[in-house]
């Protein structure tokens, strides 16, 4: 029979889970904690513009492999030992990149820490079915959905605080107390499963292989595309009829093979499958609006690291307080309306965006990051319960593994997306503004003769300088108003997906809490 809602919380299983979701929590935090030290980074490493983006680059390279090979490392070597191993070996890695002496040893050991650190994340979401049954499964789901939706949007937060108030080598020695006592704790706390090494004779390494390209050649192309103006750069076109070639091979790999590494007959399950879609949007949503808010801050309003860091915090506080009434809310309704209504009001928030105007700071930008924040648990959690919960336990372990890579998956496309709207329409905005600005326009004019009046007497009454000084000046106010509008161009775009996400909520069926709590059910 199922545990009452009032029967305590046992020990044996919370503190397993606690110390595995700090694990979680690190290994997320890392994909952004750089994003806003980057600068720094480079000037400490000698690096040029182009080599410092390949140290977020890289380990998310590295991650997007790993995360779904996971679910078959966890058969091999037990969930015990494979969380221990990538925890040890993502603490020892951060020490690395602590001690990284130029840029080429950083990117080397950020894709050995992407590498070892990933498998921690979907370990965590097919271990809270092991921990939690029946309704308790609600608070499981919020705190990871919380884990999710905030660590990615911390990370510049903490990593611009740590930078500017230590050094940005600190960013990564901060990994090595926690890391470590996850490492030490887990052997002696997690008893779920036992390893079965002899899936290493029929593993299926060709499928791994393709798999390894396809991801890596994909998440290359996403990263650095916009960057190089897509396939105008033939290194981007080379790597993205990789990507086409071995992903098409590895889909029909894992469908012929007899125990592929990858469970992708799992999409034939409807909730799996627009779990998986639903987690997409999700990453689309949290890793791009991470992305765009403190580069608009960064770039159009001049922020420091550590004014970005306080101007989107109330994302995160508004994401905790959201996290609170999604526990008493999930108790009483159907989750899956209270996904619906996480999407939508993420959606809202994201079209509150639309409005920003140059002059936006921290008083502005408060509702529209609380009305995103606020319903991130809303959209994360439903989905590991209504996506993975469906599924037979012996395919939850696979299947977990593509749920994470469809969330990360989403924030890469998400983000190259973006970068190419800021690029393509910052020029066609700068185009239309400037078809304004002629003779007849009278605002142009007094600014133009008042600014070249104003240079020309500071430079001993020289008018051609005034003029010019004064057209330089208005060449940067058409291209900081065209900035403006792609960032709202940009945030419409993720709106819309999210309007589509709240739409594709009543296609889910309603998963039955298990009848039958087995705690010590390998």
């Amino acid at each position: 029979m199922n545990a009452p809602a009032s029967t305590p919380f046992r020990m044996r299983d919370v503190l397993p889970f606690v110390i595995m979701c700090v694990g979680m929590f690190m290994a997320l935090l890392d994909i952004q904690i750089v994003a806003s030290s980057l600068q720094d980074i480079g000037g400490g490493l000698s690096a040029s513009r182009d080599q410092i983006g390949w140290v977020q680059t890289a380990y998310l390279i590295a991650e997007i492999i790993t995360i779904p090979l996971s679910g078959w490392l966890t058969r091999v070597f037990s969930t015990r030992w494979l969380f221990t191993i990538s925890a040890a070996g993502f603490t020892i890695t951060s020490l690395l990149c602590a001690l990284a002496w130029n840029i080429e040893s950083m990117i080397a050991f950020r894709v050995l820490q992407g590498f070892l650190g990933a498998s921690m994340i979907p370990t965590v979401f097919t271990s809270s079915f092991h921990y939690f049954q029946g309704p308790r499964r609600v608070y499981s789901a919020a705190v990871i959905g919380t884990i999710a939706s905030i660590a990615p949007t911390l990370g510049p937060v903490i990593g611009g605080w740590i930078t500017d108030a230590l050094d940005w080598r600190w960013i990564f020695y901060i990994n090595l107390v926690p890391g470590a006592a996850v490492a030490i704790s887990v052997p002696f706390l997690v008893k779920i499963d036992k390893p079965d090494l002899s899936l290493l004779k029929q593993a299926d390494y060709l499928g791994i292989a393709l798999m390894a390209v396809f991801l890596g050649s994909l998440q290359y192309v996403l990263e650095e595309g916009a960057r190089w103006n897509w396939f105008d750069d033939e290194t981007i076109t080379i790597f993205a009829v990789i990507a086409a070639v071995t992903g098409v091979l590895f889909v029909i790999r894992c469908l012929r093979f007899a125990h592929p590494v990858v469970d992708l007959r799992a999409f034939g399950n409807r909730n799996f499958l627009l779990g998986c879609i639903l987690s997409f949007i999700t990453g689309v949503g949290i890793f791009a609006t991470v992305y765009l808010t403190p580069l608009f801050l960064g770039y159009v309003r001049g922020y420091s690291a550590w004014q970005v860091g306080i101007a989107v915090a109330s994302t995160g506080a508004a994401s905790l307080i959201g996290t609170v009434f999604y526990i008493v809310l999930a108790r009483k309704f159907d989750t899956r309306w209270l996904m619906m209504f996480g999407l939508a009001l993420f959606g809202v928030g994201l079209w509150s965006f639309t409005f920003i105007t140059h002059d936006w700071s921290s008083s502005e930008l408060f509702w529209p990051q609380v009305l995103r924040g606020f319903p991130q648990v809303f959209a994360v959690a439903p989905a590991v319960n209504l996506g993975l919960g469906s599924l037979s336990p012996d395919r939850l372990k696979y299947a977990s593994g593509l749920f994470n890579m469809m969330r990360n998956l989403g924030g890469a496309i998400g983000i190259a997306i973006c970068g190419t709207i800021l690029n393509d329409r910052t020029n066609l905005h700068f185009l239309r503004l400037a078809e304004h600005l002629d003779s007849g326009n009278v605002a142009m004019q007094e600014m133009l003769q008042q600014t070249g009046a104003r240079f020309a007497g500071l430079n001993g009454g020289d008018a051609a300088h005034g003029q010019a000084v004064a057209l330089k000046r208005l060449w940067s106010l058409t291209f900081r108003e065209a900035q403006v509008l792609s960032f709202a161009d940009a945030f419409w775009v993720i709106a819309i997906c999210f309007a589509v996400g709240a739409l594709l909520v009543p296609f889910l069926r309603k998963v039955a809490a298990p009848a039958t709590p087995n705690p010590d059910a390998h």
